[in-house]
């Protein structure tokens, strides 16, 4: 399947970014959870997007155009403390900005690393999104490093009780689960209303 993705700019302001309505889908998560592997798999080059040991180096929001149509969004992973607070409260008020006031965004990816899919940082990011009704997927990543009967175990228990509607895994290194990743990645952006599923339904839990 096609996925030509080309590196279009950083940015580190909302008024900055693209003014020309292509659809959104951002990707996040923790720092070090393989966001620029995922999009490095994805597109079939291995430095479109750069990769570090250093956790946390993402600070923009980084666009790549995937063919010509929509963009897919790397934004700065959350959890990793070192990094000094006003940094942490700049990129949050940028990533914040971004998911409720950019029209154009159409879904949110949230990368769970496969190993640990019930940290608190993730479970509450999950929390955040649904209250404030923004759409989300999840992408499990590092599945080849886990037990698919472990796998299969935190993909029922996060739609059980998050209701999330699409659940993919995937394994940068592996190639596992790209194919079935990028049909999806292109129907939410051609639907531009991921499916009609606006919000989310209320949690079991609660």
């Amino acid at each position: 399947m096609k996925f030509s993705a080309t590196f279009l700019s950083s940015f580190s302001a909302i008024e900055q970014l693209p003014k020309d309505g292509k659809p959104e889908i951002a990707v996040i998560g923790r720092s070090n959870v393989g966001k620029s592997s995922l999009i490095n798999a994805l597109a079939e080059r291995k430095q479109l997007a750069k990769t570090s040991a250093t956790p946390g180096k993402t600070r923009t929001l980084n666009f790549y155009e995937v063919n010509g149509t929509f963009y897919l969004v790397d934004m700065p992973g959350y959890g990793y403390a070192k990094q000094a607070k006003s940094d942490r409260a700049d990129w949050a008020r940028l990533t914040e900005r971004y998911f409720l006031e950019r029209k154009e965004l159409t879904a949110v990816g949230l990368l769970v690393d496969a190993r640990h899919p019930a940290l608190e940082s993730d479970l509450v990011a999950i929390e955040w999104f649904r209250d404030k009704k923004v759409p989300i997927f999840i992408v499990l990543t590092k599945c080849d490093k886990s037990k698919q009967a472990e796998v299969a175990q935190h993909e029922k228990a996060l739609s059980k009780y998050y209701h999330v509607p699409l659940i993919f895994r995937t394994s940068s290194v592996k190639g596992l689960g790209m194919l079935e990743l990028k049909k999806n990645l292109q129907k939410i952006a051609e639907e531009s209303n991921f499916g009609g599923l606006h919000v989310f339904p209320q949690s079991s839990h609660e």
